[in-house]
């Protein structure tokens, strides 16, 4: 499905920024030239692996796993163009399934992992999704059986797979299903109509004004040119190393990681975060080139790295907290990533603090005055604070047909991200408000008060956490009434049943005896962070 308009096409072809190849093509054509080259990485126990003997996969071994399911998915009726969800840690099989899916023409829809099975079947419900991969059970959660309920609500949802060795009972496995398929499968069809890179390959996730999900389709054209913007920035070597701690559910796991790995044609380690001392020991372990870290966290984890060559590549994502100074003897790429919209990597150049943006066309790698313009930015002025507009090769123009919502564009073709924007006389210093929610939710004290008007509940406080995965999570931190034990299901039930938006949903609850307060009498959310294990002096 193309739904970019075709004068848009022709303009980002000229430009030659947009092509031919699809993300696909340019994994195909490292396994041709370089079949043995190791591919991807499966994390070791001692860096949160799930599986007792890591998979390590190469090119060819990769390639041929991603044809054989890309085989099945069309042989069991999926066609071109159906949407996919996909739930999972990052994991060798995760990574298969979504390049295997795009293998087949299917446009894939990786789901938030802190997503309980009300918002999956939500927003699978909005993309028309025909099938599900539920990946391993994560965080206490058991996503295949979430993944299993979902199916049962969803009578569109054809089919539901299972990754790995702890798959529920009821899903296909996958694992079962490449190593029962024929040798004589016939191949998934490719598309033989238009362009096939100008075709949508994921919906990715953002929040409509009201709270609801909302798909924002992106083609293969504009995820390479998403991963074009870190790989020119970052003047990669032949083949390089990658250690990608975030899952691939949006633009710093697929953009930042996934597209670059593919355009490089290196290795992949995936990596699931718990510290940052697991985080730098596999990174020293795999002699990664590079490794992506929440921003806040690059100084703990600068100091842990003793590779002297590994370059770290702070995220910061909208309302991260704003960077502290740090002097460091790496080069730092920093990556600002706007919501689901657009990204920019600039190199930091020596300074203690990212370099501010300026507004205008973006290119990379920013040192060259003739640098692809793979990206403008603009400033809407007319509302207070002021928000970031994005337009070019990587900005997604049009809605997902059967989500029925608009994309918030104007006349110039501009999309409004609707992100609050910090800015000096220098230019724009970062996305968002730090300690504050995205747009179309309420602010955390309004949250306060909801979470408080749960029946059994003194008082209570909504925070924000640092996390290596989603660079941020809500909690909520409850005070019960004395005598009384909090009830967590009927916590979310009253949500439920309150209409709570997708993101006022608290990722987990923490009860407490009461609500820690700074000097001034206000609830301390930075001391409910260190509290819940998450806090920046807990995880370095």
């Amino acid at each position: 499905m193309i739904l970019t308009p075709l004068k848009t096409i022709e303009a980002h072809r000229q430009s030659g920024i947009w092509g031919r190849v699809t993300l696909d093509a340019l994994f195909r054509k490292t396994a041709a030239a370089h079949p043995e080259r190791l591919a991807l990485c499966d994390p070791d126990e001692a860096a949160g692996g799930f599986r007792e003997v890591p998979r390590r996969l190469t090119y060819a071994e990769a390639d041929a796993e991603i044809s054989r399911l890309a085989a099945f998915f069309a042989a069991v009726g999926l066609k071109h163009d159906n949407v996919i969800g996909l739930q999972s840690a990052g994991t060798v099989d995760a990574v298969i399934a979504l390049l295997a899916a795009l293998r087949a023409g299917l446009v894939v829809a990786p789901l938030p992992l802190h997503w309980r099975q009300k918002n999956v079947l939500e927003a699978l419900t909005r993309a028309g999704a025909k099938a599900l991969v539920a990946g391993e059970s994560f965080g206490g959660r058991s996503i295949g059986l979430e993944a299993r309920d979902t199916a049962a609500d969803l009578f569109a949802l054809r089919f539901v797979f299972g990754l790995g060795r702890d798959v529920a009972d009821g899903l296909m496995e996958v694992e079962q299903i490449l190593t029962e398929l024929p040798d004589d499968i016939e191949p998934a069809p490719t598309r033989r109509d238009q362009n096939a890179a100008d075709h949508v390959a994921t919906l990715t996730w953002t929040r409509s004004t009201s709270g609801e999900p909302l798909p924002i389709a992106r083609s293969h054209n504009q995820w390479v040119a998403c991963g074009l913007m870190p790989y020119l920035e970052l003047s990669l070597p032949q083949a390089p190393s990658f250690l990608l701690p975030y899952a691939l559910t949006g633009m710093a796991g697929i953009g930042a990681g996934l597209v670059p790995w593919l355009l490089s044609g290196g290795t992949l380690h995936l990596h699931h975060p718990g510290s940052l001392r697991r985080l730098a020991a596999h990174a020293d372990a795999e002699e990664a080139d590079i490794v992506l870290c929440p921003g806040a966290l690059v100084p703990a984890l600068d100091r842990r790295i003793e590779r002297p060559d590994c370059r770290i590549v702070p995220v910061w994502q909208a309302h991260s907290p704003a960077p502290a100074p740090h002097a460091s003897n790496r080069e730092l790429v920093d990556l600002h990533v706007a919501d689901e919209f657009a990204m920019v990597a600039r190199t930091r150049e020596g300074s203690a603090l990212p370099r501010p943006l300026p507004s205008g066309r973006m290119g990379s790698p920013s040192a060259a005055p003739q640098a692809p313009a793979l990206l403008e930015i603009a400033i809407d002025t007319e509302v207070s604070p002021a928000t970031l507009k994005v337009r070019g090769a990587m900005v997604p123009d049009s809605a997902w047909p059967a989500c029925k919502v608009r994309m918030p564009t104007d006349k110039a073709g501009f999309v409004d991200t609707l992100l609050p924007l910090r800015q000096t006389e220098s230019g724009i210093t970062g996305f968002g408000i730090p300690g504050q929610m995205a747009p179309g939710v309420g602010s955390l004290p309004t949250l306060d008060a909801l979470y408080a008007a749960f029946p059994g509940i003194r008082e209570a406080a909504a925070f924000l956490v640092e996390d290596g995965i989603l660079g941020a999570r809500l909690y909520a931190a409850m005070v019960p009434q004395k005598g009384l034990l909090f009830d967590v299901e009927g916590f979310y039930a009253y949500l439920e049943a309150e209409h709570a938006g997708l993101a006022e949903m608290p990722h987990r609850v923490l009860p407490v005896a009461a609500l820690p307060r700074n000097a001034a009498g206000k609830v301390d959310r930075e001391a409910l962070a260190t509290r819940a294990g998450f806090g920046h002096s807990q995880v370095a």
